[in-house]
């Protein structure tokens, strides 16, 4: 998962579904504003591409992000001069620093195995805020929403590259396997890769629990950018 050729069709592939991570930079950034009127440093945990991280730049003062998968971090980094993209896994870091805001987002938490790693990973972001600061994370789909032989098919066109994705989802347990196969054509030729994605289905309860035992308030709001919810926490004060 998120190796080099992952990394080279993301954006492209998400785009053509239509996501627009400047948009959702932007309401998470209102969302965080509300809560905490004059926030001005923000963290985005597992910032991928740095797609998100952009915006949230415009938005606050400071602005960095954390990834643990190098190719993706290698593109932050290029698109993002200047910008700080630490190397870690959200389940046990230390920045040595807090911020106004921290993030999580597309479902990034999903791909942790257990509920105890989910757990480390809240506890992390959370011990990175200052009081009163606010935590988003957008979660997996709840096991109660899962479809199971879901497929999905997406087709990209770029000027010079021609992308094509279908993903077929089961699940395994507490998990859902998508494979997912990526058809890439462009003057070189025609190349083919198989990515295995595997997400575990937290439930609710068990995402409340984690905020709260972390030591923050936790609210959930329906939909979201991806139609999976936010769960928006506030970390309390002393």
């Amino acid at each position: 998962m998120y190796g080099r050729e992952l990394a080279d069709v993301y954006e492209a592939i998400y785009r053509s579904r239509g996501k627009d991570w400047g948009e959702e930079a932007a309401d998470v950034s209102r969302l965080i504003t509300e809560r905490r009127p004059g926030a001005d440093s923000l963290l985005d945990v597992a910032c991928g591409t740095g797609a998100h991280l952009e915006v949230f730049g415009e938005r606050f003062a400071t602005a960095e992000g954390l990834e643990i998968a190098e190719p993706m971090r290698r593109l932050a980094e290029q698109r993002l001069p200047g910008v700080t993209v630490h190397a870690g896994d959200m389940r046990d870091f230390s920045l040595g620093r807090s911020y106004a805001a921290v993030t999580c987002m597309f479902c990034a938490i999903g791909y942790l195995e257990t509920v105890a790693d989910m757990r480390s990973a809240v506890k992390s972001m959370a011990a990175h805020l200052a009081p009163g600061g606010v935590l988003v994370v957008e979660p997996w789909w709840f096991p109660e929403n899962f479809v199971e032989g879901y497929v999905a098919g997406d087709l990209a066109r770029e000027e010079h590259r021609t992308i094509a994705r279908i993903s077929h989802t089961t699940r395994k347990g507490r998990a859902t396997r998508m494979e997912v196969r990526f058809t890439v054509g462009d003057a070189a030729g025609i190349q083919q890769f198989t990515e295995i994605d595997v997400l575990t289905l937290f439930t609710k309860d068990e995402y409340v629990s984690a905020f709260t035992d972390a030591g923050c308030s936790v609210e959930f709001l329906q939909d979201g950018p991806t139609g999976r919810g936010l769960f928006v926490g506030v970390r309390e004060a002393g």
